[in-house]
Order: structure tokens, then C-alpha cells, then sequence
């Protein structure tokens, strides 16, 4: 028997937990930009597979409005935003204790800040991160519960 906890899902940005005030469902979502391989097919049938360098991914990290999160990747938006050089490049992670999922990267920063809305109750705010999971500045490794 294997038990999932999402509790046990460690969530940091800029070497700061994310470990309270998570949204409802879904609370985080990593899409890579790009196919790990293409391929192309010949006039003859050969086919050829090519490798893409491109690590690049949005993760969604999925805040309830009330979370202190906000409030720290707020501050470090605006730090970014003021900076010169890219300040706000910054590692992120996420690990699952529960099993062998690992996303790692020290080239990751905040690109959108999240849209507002107030309703009768608390709404999540979605905040967009850019990261860089590809080798050799970045590790990634994916496995399953």
C-alpha cells in the first residue's frame, strides 16, 4: 500500500518555503514548453529523433488569497521588478517526501504576478514562475509514487 500526503509536497522559491495557505485541489503545475524529443520522418520511412536543450517550464503555484506565501513572492517580485541584472533569479524546488519526485533548479524566477479577484469567500491567486529545469545549471528528475 503507498499513502500520498500533500502535506509532505515541499514547495520553495528563493530558499523560501511555500508550506502554508495552499489552494483547494490543485496547488501546483509544472508544463514544460517543449517536447523532450521531435522526429522526422524521411520520403524513404527513416526516421530521425531529435533531443531538445529546451528545459524551460511555467510552474503555477496555487495560493489561497489569505496565504503568507503571497505576501513573500509579492515582496520578491517587486524586489526583481526595482533591481537591475536579474535579482529575482532565484532556485526553486519541489519535493515529494512521499515518493521520488523531484524538480530542482537554480535559474527560476517570478513572471507574472497573480490576477485578483474577491468573491463571497476566499479565491486562490495563481502566481506564474519561469523555470529552467534543463542540465547542466538545473536538475530535474521526475519520478512516480
Amino acid at each position: 500500500m503507498k499513502i500520498y500526503d500533500s502535506n509532505s509536497v515541499v514547495l520553495s522559491f528563493a530558499s523560501r518555503k511555500l508550506d502554508s495557505g495552499l489552494a483547494d485541489g490543485e496547488f501546483v503545475r509544472i508544463e514544460f514548453d517543449s517536447d523532450a524529443f521531435s522526429d522526422l520522418v524521411g520520403t524513404d520511412g527513416e526516421v530521425t529523433r531529435s533531443k531538445s536543450n529546451n528545459g524551460m517550464a511555467t510552474v503555477t503555484v496555487r495560493l489561497m488569497q489569505t496565504s503568507d506565501g503571497n505576501q513573500v513572492l509579492a515582496a520578491l517580485h517587486e524586489l526583481d521588478r526595482l533591481a537591475a541584472n536579474g535579482a529575482g533569479v532565484a532556485s526553486f524546488l519541489l519535493r515529494d517526501l512521499n515518493g521520488t519526485t523531484v524538480y530542482s533548479t537554480v535559474e527560476a524566477w517570478i513572471a507574472k504576478e497573480p490576477d485578483v479577484s474577491f468573491d463571497r469567500e476566499a479565491t486562490p491567486r495563481e502566481w506564474k514562475l519561469r523555470a529552467n529545469f534543463g542540465r547542466p545549471k538545473g536538475i530535474s528528475f521526475a519520478g512516480s509514487n
